[in-house]
């Protein structure tokens, strides 16, 4: 199982390599969890939660009303 995911981190950083930097800045943090998930006793079994997305505070300004 740790080659399955040390496989998937190396891809993300290939693929982050000719990425916009939005892009490759998200594929290296995917690369990073697969790399601690393919450590062996370091909380693989631990589900690491998604990056948080606030969304524009402009959809919620207003009355309410429409």
């Amino acid at each position: 199982m740790e080659d399955f995911y040390r496989g998937f981190a190396q891809r993300a950083r290939d693929l982050a390599e000719n990425a916009d930097p939005f892009t490759r800045r998200r594929l290296l943090d995917l690369a990073q969890r697969y790399d601690l998930k393919s450590r062996p006793g370091s909380g693989a079994g631990r589900s690491i939660p998604p990056p948080r997305a606030t969304p524009p505070t402009v959809l919620f300004s207003g009355s309410g009303e429409t």
